[in-house]
C-alpha cells in the first residue's frame, strides 16, 4: 500500500488547514503522526475502518478532526485553531490488520507511511 499525503502549508495562529492522505489500497487503520524539529515523532490521531472509531492525542483533542472516505481510501485531518506548537512535518500512516486499542497510538504498529507534509504555524 502506498500513501500520498498533501495539504500542508504556512498558516497563521488560529487558522485552519486540512490534510489529506490517499492510500492505494484498503487498510484497517489510518492515522497521522507528526514530528517537530529536534523532537521525536508523536501520535496525532487515528481512525478505524469498521466500526468507525477515532482517537486523538490530548494536545489536539477538540481542535483536530479525523475522517476517512472508504470509497477512495482517503483519510483527512481537519486542523482548526492552529497553534505555533502544531508546527511539524505530518506523516500519514496505515495498518492493514486489526490491532488492540492500546497499540493504535504507537508508530511501530503501522505498516505503511507517507512521505510527510510540512505544516508551519507562524505569525
Amino acid at each position: 500500500v502506498q500513501l500520498q499525503a498533501s495539504g500542508g502549508g504556512l498558516v497563521q495562529p488560529g487558522d485552519s488547514l486540512r490534510l489529506s492522505c490517499a492510500a492505494s489500497g484498503r487498510t484497517y487503520l489510518m492515522g497521522w503522526f507528526r514530528q517537530a524539529p529536534g523532537k521525536e515523532r508523536e501520535f496525532v490521531s487515528t481512525i478505524t475502518l469498521t466500526p468507525r472509531v477515532t482517537y486523538y492525542a490530548d494536545s489536539v483533542k477538540g481542535r483536530f478532526t479525523i475522517s476517512r472516505d472508504s470509497a477512495s481510501n482517503t483519510v483527512y485531518l481537519q486542523m482548526n485553531s492552529l497553534k505555533p506548537e502544531d508546527t511539524a512535518t505530518y506523516y500519514c500512516a496505515a495498518r492493514s490488520g486489526r490491532i488492540i486499542t492500546s497499540m493504535m497510538r504507537r508508530a511501530e504498529s503501522y505498516d505503511y507511511w507517507g512521505q510527510g507534509t510540512l505544516v508551519t504555524v507562524s505569525s
